[in-house]
């Protein structure tokens, strides 16, 4: 489950921010939906927990599979 938050969090923000790029400095005003949609992406990366703590119950999980 860690796998997929961290995946889906990391994926919208790579997603938002690939579409502020198309659009240039538009991207950023409120005109556009990008801003937001970056806003929120940064605020489900960081509300989910951290990304680190994420990839520590991923390898907690690997490792409790290898044993």
């Amino acid at each position: 489950a860690a796998a997929c938050v961290l995946f889906a969090a990391e994926k919208a923000t790579q997603m938002a921010l690939d579409a502020i790029q198309l659009l240039g400095g538009n991207g950023y005003i409120n005109d556009y939906p990008t801003g937001r949609l970056l806003r929120d992406a940064k605020l489900y990366e960081i509300g989910a927990g951290t990304s680190e703590i994420r990839r520590w119950l991923i390898g907690r999980e690997i490792m409790a599979e290898g044993v």
